[in-house]
Parts: structure tokens; C-alpha cells; sequence
């Protein structure tokens, strides 16, 4: 069996599956599993495939299959140019965060808090795309921190980058001239009409219960403690909470407020600054 055979049996069974851009996936999956890298799969189409690499593709397309994300299949998901490494203990970071980092790297900033880290993705795109900062990445979940840890380390960015264990700000001491987060802001009576793949992410990165503003209301009773004068503080949003967000921001102090939008229109981040 070629590659090319294998993808023409796998691309069906993701699509009777519902799996969407079944193509897409199936390719990322059999370049995985041949060992290639994506964007060499093409030259290699008419290879035949090795008795391993043909078992693993076709339990790649089983977990598929059952709505596993394709992050969590290949342990990786690339996000503003860098490779990071995903597990089902941390969200899989998403293209939507990006308008987060093109942000964040408008102005200067020396020292970035990232409260919720996950992967790390948000802190370690920061301080590579900026030399001189230093940065700390918080979680309350100790498997979480290791992988950020792991990719901090991958990226080279040890010496620059700390990870440390925190409900939002209960750990923190000092003060950030960047403070951003991607933190749970689903509300509960939205979680069941979520995509399938949600349910391999964990339930605690995605909602905090409620009407999900939990989060956003514990980073606007903390900030002016940890932002220092003229910082700046960055949160993304759901599509339908920029009034609230911004509501609890403005009542804690902060000024400038602004609401940043993705590339569809949506609501995706609420900005603020500390007045200096």
C-alpha cells in the first residue's frame, strides 16, 4: 500500500464520521506516521508505506474517528510560528489567540505575566519575539506547568522564562508591565452544544462554571496590585462578553479600554492600561 492508498481509505471513514476538513487531517495524520514532515508528505505520495507507519496511521485515524483533536494525537500544535508541544492536561492553543500575541508585541514591555498558562504558548511567543523580556507563566494544575516547562525548554527560553503554581494572582508577588491571559470564559449552559473535540480538552481550561466571567473577575480584583504604572493588561474574550469584561476592568481601575476583533469580526480581546 502506498501513501496515497492510505489516504484515499482514511479520508472517507473521517468524513462518514463527521470529521470536519477530513482531507486536512488525514494528511496530518499520515505525515506523523510515515515520520515526514507535513509539507514533504507530497513527494512521498507514491511511497510505499511501512508496516509501522501503516498502524500507526490507521490508529491515528481511529482516535480521529472518536473526535480526538489532532494536537492531542501528534503531541503538537504550531501557533505563531513555533512548534508546541500539547497533551490533554493543557488547551490546545488556538489560531483566535494569536490577535492575543500581535498585541501583546505592539509596544514594549520588559516583564509579562501570563495567568492561566497551559502550554505556555502565550508567554514563550512573547519572549522569543522579544529578547530583552523576562516573563512567568501561572497554572493550578502541576501536570500543566510541566508541559509549559517542556516547551519553554524546546524553545530555548529557560533562563527568561518561569512557570509557577497559582490560582490567578495568589502566588504572584511583584509587578508586570504586561499582564495577559486566555483564561475558561465558556458559560455552563453553553458547554453540551461545544464540538466533540472540546471533550479531550480539560473542562477546567474552558469553563469556570456559571456565566463564565469567573476568571475575569478575579484578574480585575487583582491586577492593580501586580500591573505596574502605565502597564498594560490583555484577556481574550467570548464573542459576547466585551461589555462585562470591560465593566469589571473599568471598576477596578484600569483606563483605555479598548475591544480588539479577530479576523471574522468577533470580539477577541479586551485591552487596558494602568494609568502611569
Amino acid at each position: 500500500m502506498t501513501a496515497a492508498d492510505a489516504l484515499r481509505l482514511a479520508i472517507p471513514r473521517l468524513s462518514a464520521a463527521g470529521v470536519p476538513e477530513a482531507p486536512r487531517d488525514a494528511r496530518v495524520l499520515l505525515a506523523h506516521a510515515a515520520g515526514l514532515a507535513p509539507d514533504r508528505l507530497t513527494l512521498h505520495l507514491a511511497d510505499p508505506l511501512s508496516d509501522s507507519a501503516r498502524l500507526a496511521f490507521d490508529a491515528a485515524i481511529a482516535r480521529r474517528i472518536r473526535r480526538e483533536p489532532v494536537s492531542h494525537i501528534i503531541g503538537q500544535r504550531l501557533f505563531w510560528g513555533r512548534t508546541f508541544r500539547v497533551t490533554p492536561d493543557t488547551l490546545d492553543p488556538r489560531p483566535e489567540t494569536e490577535l492575543l500575541i500581535g498585541s501583546a508585541l505592539a509596544e514594549p514591555f520588559a516583564h509579562v505575566l501570563d495567568l492561566g498558562t497551559g502550554t505556555g504558548c502565550i508567554l514563550l511567543s512573547c519572549l522569543a519575539d522579544r529578547p530583552a523580556a523576562t516573563g512567568m507563566g501561572t497554572d493550578i494544575h502541576p501536570a500543566t506547568l510541566e508541559v509549559a516547562a517542556a516547551n519553554a525548554r524546546a524553545l530555548g527560553l529557560t533562563d527568561r522564562a518561569a512557570f509557577g503554581l497559582s490560582d490567578w494572582f495568589a502566588a504572584v508577588s511583584g509587578t508586570f508591565d504586561l499582564i495577559l491571559s486566555n483564561p475558561p470564559y465558556i458559560a455552563e449552559a453553553e458547554m453540551a452544544a461545544l464540538a466533540p473535540e472540546l471533550g479531550h480538552e480539560p473542562r477546567r481550561a474552558l469553563t469556570p462554571g456559571g456565566d463564565g466571567l469567573a476568571a475575569y473577575r478575579a484578574i480585575a480584583q487583582g491586577v492593580m496590585a501586580h500591573l505596574a504604572p502605565a502597564g498594560r493588561v490583555m484577556v481574550e474574550i467570548g464573542p459576547t462578553q466585551a461589555a462585562d469584561v470591560m465593566a469589571l476592568f473599568a471598576d477596578a481601575g484600569l483606563t483605555d479600554l479598548r475591544i480588539l476583533r479577530d479576523l471574522d469580526g468577533r470580539d477577541r480581546v479586551v485591552a487596558a492600561r494602568r494609568a502611569p
